[in-house]
């Protein structure tokens, strides 16, 4: 048999790489181009053409030439990324490069190529040894090399810590060496380079391998949530170093570990990345022999908090008073002689450094907690928890962090319902409640109180000032309308709205919905779903996709922009998964699958269907592009016009209702009283120039006596600073309203010229 095509008589490949001989034989060498054109090269991505890539790399590899790092970099991640264009001489080739250790072009692996020289070489071998971790979690040889190497290195582990942050914390940043962008595709300079993304995944288990530290914990949580973080035409920006993350800390032993894992588990929505959380602590309360539900109670720190919401530090001759006030963590100073300072003096800063940036560090722990507490918090009303008084008290009101948002919420205690005031807990009329260890305790929850108590518990927070950190009292109760009566077994009440798709699969996922994205393909998707096993009941959110011929409504990844609404319905837990085509709405269950009858709604219990038909009504309120005040002319072709002005100036909601309710209350108390007032769905607001009618619903503007429209987007308003005392937090809708009030008001002193050339 001849030669193969391509190939040479003597049975090597052209593309064979000659070794370079001694000084009796030849050897080939590189130009000064070719030297030029490798720095090129490394300027790309990935090189698709790597016809251009094995001349040079072989005539430097036989000249015994070092290769510039951008260009191993790119050798390394065509390998990588366009593995079907290299062939396996070459890929091993590329494989057996070591320098650099890591791709330079990031900040991180910089600061590493520049201190590594003077490390020594374990360190050298040891960042190597991290650049092999290329599977899902490390094998037992992987950990028994890294302890090694870890072990042989001359210094102690409280100094290895904080070189390895070091290179961690500086993942995030820019690139130093930006990528070509390709005229297709995602920019790489948001990504993180491919090779170096297994380094830093080994660098997150050798951190596990150290002895734990809450700078570990940090960093590592971090990486979590700035490795999830979207990134335009790519999704999450790295989920397996996310995973990487996650995983290590899991393995670090120690509360402030299981703290973080708890956070994490309650803001993360990304799947992949919260299934791997969900085992953790899973895992974590096995061991512990605890229900996963009381791991995430427990794990909750104090954070040096002595008392709830508070702790004072005696640094030097000066005080600092860690305090959450507002459910925002600050600290306050005290000098030497009692006087409040802006700022710790010059003394705690120079002999108090280590503490000083511990409590700074604490802060913004605190508030990061909080905000995941809270969100917790806000699910537990379909969880059915149930807790004896002595482990309530224990665990939420007098819990050190919890207790600043459990203070502020309404429990049920020993069937009577009551609120923290004055130094303890009391009923709308003042009595004092307490009770027995073992007497049972839960959150207390409109829908099933009668509308006389919801109205006295309202009041009793308005005049007590408490802000409670999401809607309770004010929530929105969803009861059973004649017309759903007339359907039986769906709601139509939230149908043929059109929302943005991935900022509802966004939502979907915070509310604890499973939902998966749609493309625009020959595919069937499930509805948008939420398991409610303490109930029995699986609910349905049906969606479908919206498209038009031209495919102008799909990302370039080709999913779909926007989603029109459908029917809520509710199935049995277990029931066959349903199933419609991307863009219909026939939703079936599988073609061997036995039908399962819809629950009629008259018999699913008020709490579980105000609580869902909330979430999708949240959905619809944020998603919704009858909210967007950019989107008057329609959208594209004007296709949205009807939908978008009947959404953004008809009818109330109920959430729209219950936010008029509230401000019928709240404009009599601002600065610009005198020149508000409410009428059917608008609030009306007089300034110099006009009269202004903001919609209740979605916080778009007329202008009187014409309508107007005027296009103010949320960020233009600023915040409502002026607003005052409020009884929720989050509800940025009437931020934005009130925002958007004041400014009016004060028409005449507008400067953005994207407003001032509207009035």
């Amino acid at each position: 048999m001849g030669p193969r095509r391509g190939g040479r008589p003597d049975g090597r490949r052209r593309d064979h790489v000659p070794q370079a001989r001694s000084a009796g034989g030849w050897l080939m060498t590189t130009t000064t181009d070719d030297q030029a054109r490798m720095e090129e090269l490394g300027r790309l991505h990935v090189c698709y053409n790597t016809h251009k890539l094995w001349p040079l790399l072989k005539a430097a590899l036989a000249a015994g030439q070092p290769l510039p790092g951008t260009f191993v970099g790119v050798l390394r991640r065509t390998a990588m990324v366009a593995a079907w264009q290299v062939e396996k001489d070459w890929a091993r080739t590329v494989a057996g490069l070591t320098e650099p250790v890591v791709n330079p072009g990031e900040a991180w692996t910089d600061l590493a190529l520049a201190e590594l020289p003077a490390l020594g070489d374990t360190w050298r071998r040891l960042l190597a040894h991290a650049a092999t971790a290329r599977t899902a979690r490390p094998a037992a040889k992987w950990d028994k090399t890294a302890r090694a190497l870890l072990d042989e290195l001359d210094e102690a582990p409280d100094a290895v810590r904080p070189r390895l942050l070091s290179w961690l914390e500086l993942a995030g940043r820019p690139r130093t060496a930006p990528l070509h962008v390709p005229e297709y595709g995602s920019d790489p300079n948001d990504e993180f380079d491919p090779y170096n993304v297994d380094a830093l995944r080994g660098i997150t288990w050798l951190l596990a391998l150290l002895p734990p530290h809450p700078d570990t914990v940090r960093a590592l949580g971090a990486l979590v949530t700035f490795s999830l973080r979207k990134v335009p035409g790519l999704g999450p920006r790295s989920p397996k170093i996310a995973n990487a993350a996650v995983l290590a800390l899991s393995r670090i032993d120690g509360d402030p570990a299981l703290a973080e894992l708890a956070r994490l588990s309650a803001r993360i929505t990304y799947k992949g990345t919260l299934k791997q959380l969900d085992t953790a602590l899973t895992a974590r309360a096995e061991a512990m022999g605890l229900g996963r539900d009381e791991i995430e109670e427990l794990a909750v720190p104090s954070y040096g908090l002595t008392e709830v919401g508070r702790s004072v530090h005696t640094l030097g001759d000066c005080t600092a008073e860690l305090a959450v006030r507002g459910g925002k963590a600050v600290l306050a100073w005290h000098n030497a002689t009692g006087k409040a300072v802006k700022s710790p003096p010059a003394g705690v800063r120079r002999d108090h450094g280590d503490e000083l940036k511990e409590l700074k560090a604490a802060v913004k722990d605190i508030d990061g907690m909080l905000g995941a507490q809270s969100e917790r918090l806000d699910r537990l009303f379909l969880a059915r928890r149930r807790w004896t008084y002595a482990a309530w008290r224990e665990r939420y009101a007098d819990h050190p962090l919890v207790g600043t948002l459990a203070r502020r919420l309404l429990w049920i205690v020993d069937g009577r319902a009551c609120g923290f005031a004055d130094g303890a807990w009391r009923t709308p009329a003042g009595d004092a409640v307490t009770a027995g260890p073992d007497a049972p305790v839960e959150l207390w929850h409109p829908a099933v109180r009668e509308p006389a108590e919801v109205l006295a518990w309202r009041e009793w927070l308005e005049q007590h000032g408490i802000t409670q950190p999401f809607k309770q009292a004010h929530r929105e109760v969803y009861l059973l309308t004649d017309a759903e009566r007339a359907t039986r077994v769906y709601s139509n009440r939230f149908a043929a709205h059109v929302l943005r798709q991935h900022q509802f699969h966004s939502l979907a996922a915070v509310r604890g919905w499973n939902n998966k994205l749609r493309l625009c393909v020959d595919d069937s998707y499930p509805p948008a779903t939420r398991e409610l096993p303490e109930w029995g009941l699986r609910a349905e959110f049906r969606v479908d996709g919206v498209e038009d011929r031209t495919g102008a409504d799909l990302t370039a990844s080709g999913s779909y922009l926007w989603l029109s609404t459908d029917q809520v319905r509710f199935y049995p837990v277990g029931a066959p998964p349903h199933m419609a085509h991307a863009g219909s709405g026939d939703y079936r269950p599988g073609w061997n699958e036995t039908p399962v009858e819809p629950i009629p709604l008259a018999e699913i219990p008020p709490l579980v269907l105000s609580e869902v038909l909330r979430d999708v009504d949240l959905f619809v309120g944020v998603a919704s592009v009858g909210n967007d005040p950019t989107w008057q002319d329609g959208g594209p072709e004007g296709r949205f016009r009807d939908y978008w002005t009947s959404y953004g100036f008809g009818e109330l909601s109920q959430s729209a209702r219950t936010r008029a309710e509230l401000l019928e209350r709240v404009v009599p108390r601002l600065a610009i009283a005198d020149r508000c007032r409410i009428e059917g769905r608008f609030l009306l607001v007089r300034g110099e120039l006009h009269t202004y009618k903001i919609h209740m619903g979605s916080g778009n503007i007329l202008i009187s006596p014409h309508d107007r429209y005027l296009c103010i987007v949320p960020k233009a308003a600023g915040a409502a600073a002026d607003a005052g005392y409020l009884p929720f937090e989050g509800d940025r809708t009437l931020s934005t309203i009130l925002s958007k009030a004041m400014m009016l008001a004060r028409d005449e002193e507008i400067t953005d010229r994207t407003i001032t050339s509207q009035l």
